[in-house]
């Protein structure tokens, strides 16, 4: 490739990406990953950018909120799975959602002490 963006992962790094990405979707995960990373690099030139630090910071904080703790992510899941109902759970993708949250319930509970 001889016009190569300037956003563009290391091969390495794909190639990683190949080997983690996992089920029918493969792809669609790939995709992303590759788009979460080129986002990164495009967050952290600007930053690298801004002169003030606590606008570096405000930017940084605005752009990549904190995510939510594996608490409040199994309590909404929590939530969620009380809500669906038998016929809900049918089809791969609300399986999957299902699945998600039963798994973040269980890593927070784990996490409790006895």
């Amino acid at each position: 490739m001889t016009n190569q963006h300037p956003i563009t992962p290391p091969p390495e790094l794909v190639q990683q990406w190949y080997m983690d990405a996992t089920g029918p979707l493969y792809e669609k995960e790939i995709a992303t990953r590759a788009a979460q990373w080129g986002a990164d690099q495009e967050l952290k030139a600007c930053v690298e950018w801004l002169a003030d630090d606590d606008d570096r910071q405000a930017l940084q904080t605005y752009r990549r909120p904190k995510p939510p703790s594996l608490k409040e992510q199994a309590l909404n899941g929590l939530e969620k799975v009380e809500s669906f109902t038998l016929g809900q759970l049918e089809g791969v993708s609300v399986f999957n959602e299902y699945k998600t949250h039963v798994n973040n319930i269980r890593r927070a509970l784990e996490q409790l002490d006895d």
